[in-house]
């Protein structure tokens, strides 16, 4: 399990998230409840407490985690945001790829359109445009899918 949250983490690393907060991520990713302590995070990863919650403050800024009380205890939980972590993510980056297609067409503007650049930046326009056309097409099929499989689960159950 650990192999995986450390590949799982230097992945989102990659990606452009910082280290530990990958690491708390992934922790909570794979944990049954989806939800742990900071003692229980700074057990598992090997890290201190100050490093769970500089990694805690940061996912809770880009809504991916979500702090709550344990009952009856004064120790605060950490959860997963939701279940659809992955679809709130790619709607969100959707806004910013909206701006990132409104920056490039000024772009595009100021350099002309017949400059090496301007085309480049034209380009990376159109690019940014189609994600924006595609994007929300791919989630919708992405949600009828999971309603799909959901439903055939169930009625497996169902028959025995």
């Amino acid at each position: 399990m650990s192999r995986f949250v450390e590949r799982f983490a230097a992945d989102l690393t990659e990606a452009g998230m910082q280290r530990m907060a990958a690491r708390v991520f992934a922790a909570l990713l794979v944990s049954d409840a989806g939800a742990l302590t900071s003692a229980e995070l700074a057990e598992r990863l090997r890290i201190s407490p100050a490093a769970v919650s500089g990694a805690i403050r940061y996912l809770s800024q880009v809504d991916m985690v979500v702090r709550e009380r344990e009952p009856g205890s004064r120790r605060d939980r950490y959860r997963l945001y939701n279940n659809e972590v992955w679809y709130e993510t790619l709607t969100r980056r959707d806004q910013i790829v909206a701006r990132w297609e409104s920056t490039m067409r000024d772009g595009a503007k100021v350099l002309g359109p017949a400059t090496p650049a301007g085309q480049r930046i034209t380009e990376t326009a159109d690019f940014f445009e189609f994600v924006q056309r595609e994007l929300p097409k791919m989630l919708e099929r992405w949600r009828t899918q999971k309603a799909e499989h959901r439903a055939a689960e169930a009625r497996e159950a169902e028959a025995g």
